[in-house]
């Protein structure tokens, strides 16, 4: 049976980091409506498996308790996934931005995603008050009926992973793709910062 070809060029990204709760998810969808471009959250791309599915019952294993999945694991969900949505007509990467949030979140990550991605910009949210995300990530759970948001322990978990991992990896990148934002701020202040800097990008 004939396969269906795959898109072969690097897409065009926006990196977005940040800890939970510090609006990665937010500002994904802002910027991906102001400028017709993609949003992607490796979250929404993780929880939509089903937990039936042997993927499904892997990722689980691991997101019940905080923990990331292998890197390899990681990176070949989401390529498949990417393909699917050009397959699909719902992300055209030839005109649009694929707007990132939520990948890469190691070093290893990173390296394997090279020969997939294009990065025209870093975003980077920073937040020193983490009572406030702790707040941020209980009041998302009960809105969108996310139960690892609100086990406390689950929070901590992550939020080690965030500082031991993934602040680590942004040494892998180049310093002039960066653009550093006040996360304290509120979520419009924040999109009013970002939309001032790259604004020429969007």
């Amino acid at each position: 049976m004939q396969q269906l070809p795959m898109y072969s060029h690097p897409f065009r990204s926006i990196l977005i980091f940040g800890p939970p709760g510090s609006g990665k998810g937010t500002i994904g969808k802002f910027l991906s409506s102001a400028g017709n471009h993609f949003h992607l959250s490796s979250g929404d791309v993780f929880r939509g498996i089903s937990p039936e599915s042997p993927t499904g019952k892997l990722y689980h294993s691991y997101a019940s308790r905080g923990l990331l999945l292998p890197d390899d694991v990681t990176i070949q969900i989401w390529y498949h996934y990417v393909q699917g949505l050009i397959a699909t007509n719902r992300y055209f990467p030839q005109q649009q931005l694929l707007i990132l949030d939520g990948i890469p979140r190691t070093t290893r990550q990173a390296e394997l995603l090279e020969k997939y991605i294009q990065i025209e910009k870093i975003i980077v949210l920073e937040i020193t008050d983490f009572g406030e995300l702790s707040k941020r990530v209980r009041r998302r759970g009960l809105i969108e009926k996310r139960t690892d948001d609100m086990d406390p322990e689950v929070l901590a978990t992550r939020l080690d992973v965030y500082k031991d991992n993934t602040l680590k990896l942004l040494d892998h990148y180049p310093h002039p793709s960066f653009a550093r934002f006040n996360a304290n701020q509120k979520p419009l202040e924040v999109l009013r910062d970002i939309l001032i800097d790259l604004s020429i990008l969007l």
